[in-house]
């Protein structure tokens, strides 16, 4: 089986080694400004990026999911380290984070994420699409007042994903914006099928990076209102010493251990961490065209490992990503040695090529960026959900608005709550319901249940016996019931008994069994015949 798998990741390299250069290209401005929006320091998201791509790729079991430092806490970082006091006692929230969250891998708590429905999980990535695109079209044309890696709806530069737009259009840089361009085209050409062989050798994605550093660097470099400069372009820090690198890493201020406010941290982040994570990873395993299924709980455990080592080291927190891990499956990436790769290029990148990488306008990185967000949010996806009906579409365009407006937790809790009144509701309006005006006495009424009758059913059932008119003839079909809740077996057992004779109503079953064994309180009800 090791043989097979190893095999698997040879014969993958060819699709694997470009994908993780994309999805580096990609990661890499959003480690940076994911650090700046937190308040913390540069290296602080690289060195999350890299173990997120190294530590979680190795140890995890998701085989395209990218994991590196989220957008969704930094919110949670920036008030994590002013209420503590330090960036080293934030570090060591980070690492008890990671204890948890191994320690919620080994109860097995991944298993919630079988209970994300659908329609959620697509309107969370659909919204994803609509907040990439709304977010890298100041940065395709030029205007990046706002960093690399904000997702959030109000901007920390004091805007909001529209009015950034407005400004973004306003101040319209003609070199930023034709690289975005030209970047484009080259990705949509390598899509087209006659050049499926080279795609497979060179993703679009990274082809438009080299046709923006090409353009920008050999034609636009004499041309003053054409050429991009540094303030446009990716900013690696660079050290000028062994010493100075060194100088990146911290570590955790171990004697706040007994501080209250260091465990409250730690369990907030690891558990929107894990949210996170497990969101992301079903969402992918959705989208991957291998229809493989990731083992949540040791991805938790994973995850875990990587959060507690970048918490000792000076890295930020770290979750499975969605832009990252749908640049990599848009990158044509196969097996997690993307994500490994990605991650060595990330570290390799610091301390390597610093002053190359700070020639890659971020215009170039934003129509790789654009690319995902439609892939994501693609009109298609639109289509199918509203013709699957209101119960799927409604929680469906619910979840990408408040994504969208709020954030991804808020957006997929509130997402989760419109599905559940609507499984409730479904559940309600599928039983048997009986309108007395439409009926006459004397009519035969005819009560099918269907194959499991759970409490959720009770309501309903309870209403139709209710309405039905004295005088009447009811048929109770229970022929296809392999299961019937104790509850609602009371209520049939209380009508055919005692409300039927009452009204005078004769009523009759058909494939009711004897009796229905109720693992609760070991009770047994029988209906009659």
């Amino acid at each position: 089986m090791a043989s097979k798998s190893f095999d698997t990741y040879i014969s993958n390299l060819k699709y694997d080694l470009p994908a993780g250069l994309v999805v580096f290209l990609v990661a890499l401005p959003l480690c940076l400004g994911i650090s700046l929006a937190s308040g913390a320091p540069f290296f602080s998201g690289i060195l999350a990026g890299v173990i997120g791509g190294v530590v979680i790729g190795l140890l995890g079991n998701s085989q395209l999911s990218v994991s590196g430092p989220a957008a969704g806490l930094v919110a949670v970082v920036i008030s994590a380290i002013a209420t503590l006091g330090s960036f080293e006692a934030f570090l060591l929230t980070v690492f008890i984070a990671g204890f948890i969250q191994i320690a919620f891998g080994l109860f097995k708590a991944g298993i919630i994420a079988n209970y994300f429905p659908s329609n959620v999980i697509k309107g969370m990535l659909s919204g994803i699409g609509i907040i990439i695109i709304l977010k890298q079209i100041p940065h395709a044309l030029g205007y990046d007042k706002d960093i690399e890696g904000d997702l959030a709806f109000l901007q920390i530069d004091g805007e909001n994903s529209i009015t950034g737009l407005i400004s973004a259009v306003e101040h319209i840089d003609i070199g930023a914006t034709l690289i975005a361009v030209i970047g484009l085209l080259v990705i949509l050409l390598f899509e087209n099928p006659k050049l499926k062989n080279i795609s497979k050798i060179i993703p679009g994605g990274l082809a438009a990076v080299f046709a923006g550093v090409f353009v920008n660097e050999a034609l636009f470099k004499t041309i003053d209102f054409l050429y991009v400069g540094d303030r446009h372009k990716v900013s690696v820090p660079v050290p000028s010493s062994v010493t100075e690198f060194l100088g990146f890493f911290s570590f955790p201020d171990f004697s706040q251990i007994q501080n209250p406010q260091v465990w409250v941290f730690a369990l907030t982040i690891a558990a929107v961490a894990s949210i996170e994570s497990l969101l992301c990873i079903e969402a992918i395993d959705k989208l991957d065209p291998e229809n493989r299924v990731t083992n949540t709980n040791r991805e938790l455990i994973a995850q875990g490992i990587g959060n507690s080592i970048s918490g000792m080291f000076g890295g930020l927190p770290i979750t499975s990503v969605i832009v990252r891990s749908s640049a990599n499956l848009n990158a044509k990436g196969k097996t997690k040695v993307s994500t490994i790769f990605h991650g060595l290029l990330l570290f390799g990148s610091v301390v390597l090529i610093p002053g190359l990488l700070n020639k890659i306008p971020l215009a170039a990185l934003a129509a790789i960026l654009l690319h995902t967000g439609y892939k994501l949010a693609k009109p298609s996806i639109f289509k199918q959900m509203f013709k699957n009906g209101r119960y799927q579409w409604l929680p469906f365009v619910v979840t990408i608005l408040a994504v969208v407006f709020l954030d991804l937790l808020k957006g997929v809790s509130i997402g989760l709550g419109v599905s559940i009144v609507y499984i409730l509701y479904g559940n309600f309006r599928n039983s048997y319901f009986f309108n007395k005006e439409s009926h006459q006495e004397g009519d035969t009424i005819k009560i099918r249940l269907s194959e499991e009758v759970s409490f959720l059913n009770k309501a309903s059932i309870r209403e139709t016996l209710d309405r039905i008119p004295d005088n009447s003839n009811v048929l109770i079909d229970a022929s296809n019931s392999l299961y019937i809740d104790f509850d609602v077996l009371e209520i049939l057992k209380e009508f055919i008994e005692i409300k039927a004779p009452i009204k005078n109503i004769k009523c009759e079953t058909i494939g009711m069994k004897d009796n229905y064994e109720l693992k609760s309180d070991k009770k047994v009800v029988s209906i009659s015949k």
